[in-house]
């Protein structure tokens, strides 16, 4: 199995002959090419051409982070699976504004759904959300409704209101309260850690579409733009809730994070080295855990999870079938 390399110190990542190995003034430490899906960068972090050459002849992606934590961008290798006609697809989908909605409405009503679930399954273990549940369900019932991507992307901004006030309930930990959500930079350390989280899994859906024949510029919830990717951000929509959250809510509720794991800069909050560390810790076991999968009978992990939704989305673009969004089952 594939592997997502980290690497958090200053130093150099080098190519030579058939290997890669990064340098820092320790000393070098060599990774395994066969085995590596992504690197993701963290810390200062020197590459030449050569490296870049190779890394598009081993099909692997370079995602660059800044020093607060935030995504900045990606070495996306030269297409090895991009087909014409799938683009061609896209575009088609995207530049037909009927075709477009409705899959903008399954990616927002796949994400509303798994908040609900998130939600339902914290108020069977005691925790009061009945209300907010309530709420979030009768701004699901007007999704079909909706006459435009912007009328989708407001709904879901006040599902997301609604569901992050549930995080004190969630976590009750004096250390972790949500105030109201802030991004550039997160005025607290639950928007800290939500912020990190969610890039987390933007690269990975990022890494995943890779693998398929679809464009990651094309996406249809979020507007294609100069932005560099879209795709990544709408699939993340049906997968923030049950990764991304999950993970949090297991963090702070077993303990592992604290508040030593975060630290002010400029007029924000953000996570220090050990508190990335341990999120991608947890995110990594995450995407390797497995649930049944009704549809295919055998257990599939979080990761294949979202190479299976896009699988999906190819096959709703060349009409073979309708695409349905995944909804957890638990």
């Amino acid at each position: 199995m594939k592997k997502s390399i980290y690497i958090f110190s200053d130093g150099e990542l080098k190519r030579k002959d058939n290997t890669l190995y990064f340098e820092t003034e320790e000393g070098k430490k060599y990774i395994p090419v066969e085995n590596t899906r992504e690197i993701l960068v963290f810390g200062e972090v020197t590459i030449n051409k050569r490296l870049l050459e190779f890394l598009t002849e081993s099909e692997i992606i370079l995602h660059f982070f800044n020093y607060y934590g935030y995504y900045v961008g990606s070495f996306y290798p030269r297409e090895h699976l991009n087909s014409g006609y799938m683009i061609l697809r896209q575009a088609e989908h995207y530049l037909d504004e009927n075709r477009r909605l409705t899959l903008a409405k399954k990616f927002v009503s796949g994400g509303i759904e798994n908040i609900m679930k998130v939600l339902i399954y914290y108020d069977n273990r005691g925790k009061s959300l009945r209300e907010s549940i309530e709420r979030i369900e009768s701004l699901y019932e007007k999704v079909p409704d909706c006459q435009s991507t912007e009328e989708l992307m407001a709904l879901e901004g006040n599902v997301r209101d609604y569901y992050y006030k549930t995080f004190d309930i969630i976590l009750d930990n004096e250390h972790f309260i949500f105030e109201s959500r802030t991004k550039r930079p997160p005025k607290n350390r639950l928007n800290a850690l939500i912020s990190f989280a969610n890039s987390l899994i933007y690269t990975v859906c990022l890494s995943e579409i890779y693998q398929t024949h679809l464009d990651p510029r094309i996406g249809f919830l979020h507007t294609t733009n100069f932005r560099r990717f879209t795709l990544n951000l709408d699939v993340a929509e049906i997968f923030k809730p049950i990764i991304a959250d999950r993970v949090i809510f297991s963090l702070v509720n077993k303990g592992i994070i604290k508040a030593q794991h975060f630290e002010k800069k400029l007029e924000g909050v953000v996570l220090n080295d050990k508190g990335k560390q341990l999120i991608i810790q947890e995110m990594d076991e995450r995407l390797r855990s497995t649930i049944q999968h009704r549809r295919l009978g055998r257990h599939v992990s979080y990761r294949e999870l979202i190479r299976l939704e896009l699988y999906k989305i190819q096959k709703h673009l060349m009409e073979e079938e309708d695409y349905k969004p995944f909804v957890t089952g638990w």
